[in-house]
Parts: structure tokens; sequence; C-alpha cells
């Protein structure tokens, strides 16, 4: 009898790409693939509480969480900045971050890889590890972050927040772009060089897979394109959504009959403790139950409404589908997520691409968005009720989530992968 395939799923170290992957590796399993995990020191537990064992990319200095909150710390008065300002501020920093990531996680990936030796190799991830090109195995890229990630002349700038109709702010976001990031992007082209690998074009961190690449974007969000993708390499998963446990929902002090707003702003958002305790005291005098995201600082927050909950942790996907609102920072996994029990998005972006996603829910009507620091409290409030009393935009979402759940977006990844072996 043969052994089950082994596929090695890689993604970055953050919660969006982490989940997203789960999802996928579900399905490999559940397929007959023996799917393991390759992370990085600080998320260890992760994924071996799916069920998948787990593989730790250990490097010299590795400082995990504590040196990735040290730089948030540090760049956090960026997210208070436009997209562009955030070009210096921000991106620049996180792309130094990351190539200085991938360059020390280089040779001990390439010795976990020799160990585990896979079928197949699944990066989750925005910047190339040359050890995965050089396996000598099939490996698949998958676009988790926003479409805008794969550049084409119909599509706005990448991170810039601009709206799919050109306007003279594409070029100045790219030409500023380009400009401000040629240092680091030389020195991921030295690093490439010397590990064998050809240079990549301007601005590009990570090639398309000559084999395989899997993109989120549902199709209610996504762009046409003037060169459309060609289908062989390129599939789009209309969402993939990982299966969770249910959330049994609490008996709230207030309210326990009205609709539930949930408040999600991720790993990072969640430490900005002053601009959460604003929206609650708007929350506090609106008829919903509210389900916040507190993360690990709940301890910050000593007096909340009866019609308030905090939570350290939930199985998002479960909520996300119990909710007749999803206040979010446009992660693209809580976007989908939202498009696929169809939610609409209040979104209050601060970095990354939460900028796109954030102008292409409010231009394709499936969500609004506000600025993350500039609203006022009846701005705040007159959105929740809008969306939240909106028949027309429901009527449609719902359309859209019985197409997404038909499309069965982690199925596709699952058997598109296994077609590759």
């Amino acid at each position: 009898m043969s052994q089950p395939k082994i596929i090695a799923l890689f993604p970055e170290a953050s919660f969006g790409a982490a989940l997203n992957c789960i999802g996928i590796a579900q399905e490999l399993r559940r397929m007959g693939a023996r799917p393991v995990f390759i992370c990085h020191e600080n998320f260890r537990g992760v994924f071996s509480e799916y069920g998948f064992s787990e593989y730790s990319l250990t490097t010299s200095d590795n400082q995990g969480e504590v040196a990735w909150t040290d730089f948030i710390n540090r760049h956090k008065d960026a997210f208070r900045q436009t997209p562009e300002e955030q070009i210096s501020s921000y991106i620049v920093p996180t792309w130094d971050a990351i190539v200085d990531t991938a360059i020390r996680a280089e040779e001990p990936l390439r010795r976990l890889l020799a160990q585990i030796r896979p079928a197949a190799i699944v990066i989750d991830n925005v910047v190339m590890f040359p050890a995965v090109a050089r396996s000598g195995v099939p490996w698949v890229r998958v676009v988790s972050c926003a479409e805008t990630e794969l550049p084409d002349d119909t599509v706005p700038p990448y991170l810039s927040g601009c709206s799919g109709t050109r306007d003279e702010s594409w070029d100045r976001f790219s030409n500023r772009y380009s400009r401000e990031i040629q240092a680091v992007h030389k020195r991921m082209n030295a690093f490439l060089g010397e590990s064998g690998l050809k240079p990549y074009a301007a601005n590009e961190f990570l090639e398309a897979s000559p084999y395989l690449n899997l993109l989120l974007s549902p199709e209610i969000v996504r762009f046409n394109r003037s060169k459309p993708l060609d289908p062989k390499r390129f599939v789009y998963l209309d969402g993939c959504v990982r299966r969770e446990a249910p959330y049994a929902m609490p008996v709230f002090a207030a309210h326990n009959d009205k609709p539930l707003v949930l408040t999600s702003f991720g790993s990072l958002g969640a430490m900005d403790v002053p601009m959460i305790k604003r929206m609650i005291a708007v929350f506090a005098q609106l008829p919903f139950r509210f389900i916040v995201n507190a993360g690990p600082w709940r301890d910050d927050y000593d007096s909340v409404p009866d019609n308030v909950l905090l939570e350290s942790w939930f199985p998002q996907p479960s909520l996300v589908e119990q909710s007749s609102v999803f206040i979010h920072h446009g992660g693209n996994n809580s976007f989908c997520e939202a498009l696929y029990y169809g939610v609409p998005s209040l979104v209050m972006p601060y970095c990354w691409d939460g900028h796109d996603n954030a102008t292409r829910a409010e231009e394709t009507g499936v969500g609004r968005k506000i600025n993350r620091y500039l609203w006022q409290e009846d701005e705040l409030a007159r959105s929740i009720l809008s969306l939240a009393g909106d028949a027309k935009m429901r009527a449609r979402l719902e359309d859209n989530s019985a197409r997404m759940k038909k499309a069965a977006g982690v199925t596709v990844a699952a058997k598109a992968i296994l077609d590759l072996l």
C-alpha cells in the first residue's frame, strides 16, 4: 500500500496566511494526502491544534513574536498615515524585515526540506525563499493578500488603496513606491543571485509559480484584467474558508434579542486599545449585541457595556456566520469570510492590503470603509445602522454567499495541488 503524499505548507508568520493554509490542509488531509507545516518559531502550536505535524524553522537569532511586536511598536504611528505616506514609514521597513527573514531562513529551510522530502511545497508568502525554488519538487504560490498583489494595467497599485478607476493617484503612488523600494529590492536580488536564482523585475519579491498559483479573490470583488491570467496556472478559489468548531453564543446582560455585530482587527489591530474603547462607547448606544476581539489586551478594559462582550480568541468563521455586520481591518481572510457568509463589511484599514480591500468593498457595494482614526461617533453609528438595514445589499451578498459555498474553494485548492502529483 502506497504511503500518503507529503505536502509541506509554509505560510508567513501571520494569522491570515496561517489560517488560510489550515483550510487547504484540512481538505488535503480529507483527500488522503499528508499535509505538514513548516512554521516560524512564534507560530509553534498553531497548526498542531488542528492535528497537523509541525516543523519549526529555527534561525540563529530567532526572537519570534517579541521581535515582531517590537517592530510594530516602533512603526505603529504610521497606521495613522495615508497609504502613500506609509511607503517610507511602514512599507519599506516591512519589506526590509521580510527580506531579512528570508535570508536568515534560507539554510535552516533547506535542511528542513531535505528532512521532510515533500512531494510538493505550498507557500503563502510575499517573498521568495530560494530553498523552495531549488527543492526539485513542484511548488505552489498562494496569494492570500488582495488580488492587487498580482499587477496589471487595469488593477490599482498594490497597497495603494486606490480605486479601480484609474486616475493620477495610481501613477503618483507607483512612482514613489518604485523609487523608495529600490534599495531593499536590490538587496533581494543580490540574495537571489547568491542562491543561484535569476534577479526579479522592479518591485517584484516573489515570482508566479511555474506550476500553480492559487488566488483567494472572490468573483464579486475581482478586477477585469487587461491580460487575463492563464487558467492552467492561476486558479481562483472564490475564498478559502477553513472548518472551525462552532461558537456557542453567550448570554449578554442586555439586547439578547438584537442582531450581532462582530469587531476584529487581527493580531496587530487589537493592540490599539484607546481606539477600540472609543468604538465601544458608541456600541453602548446602539440596538445590537457586539463581540469584540481584544486579543491579549483584554484586561486593559475596565468597563464594558452590557451589550458588549470582549474575547481574547474565538473561531472567527463561526462568529462571522452569525453576524449582521462585520467590522474589520480589511485583511483578506476577514474580507473573504464576510463575503463567504453573506455579511456586509465595515472596513477600517490601517496598513498593507487592508487599504486595497477597504476601497474595493465600497466600490463593489459589499460594504463601506471609514478612516480608522478620524471617524466621528455619529459616523460610526450611522455606518453600522446603514449596513445592518440595507436589504438590497444583504440580498446581493446572500446570493454571492451561495455561489462561493458552491465553488468550494478549499476543495478546488486541494485538488489542484494533488493534480500536480
